[in-house]
């Protein structure tokens, strides 16, 4: 704790030192407000249809699919791992 307030108020003497007394500092996000300050208007929203999504997550669950069952091939291939038919609790 003694460090972690030592060390913030070595970070606000070093602000004060480097700031200058006649230049007055805006704290101002780039994505919210302007250089000048001014609040900035909203953003367009481009809406995301269910089209969209499935174009993005079908071809990729495929992708994932064909490449968990090529794995399971090559380990049961090389006996890496074999399921048994023993397992089965019916």
């Amino acid at each position: 704790m003694a460090s972690a307030l030592s060390r913030h108020g070595w970070v606000s003497a070093v602000r004060n030192v480097f700031a200058s007394p006649t230049k007055t500092v805006t704290a101002c996000r780039t994505a919210v407000c302007s250089s000048s300050g001014a609040i900035l208007p909203k953003p367009k929203k481009t809406p995301f249809g269910l089209w969209r999504i499935a174009a993005v997550v079908v071809p990729f669950l495929y992708v994932g699919t064909r490449i968990s069952k090529n794995f399971a091939e090559l380990l049961e291939e090389h006996d890496i791992f074999v399921p048994e038919d023993d397992d089965d609790d019916d």
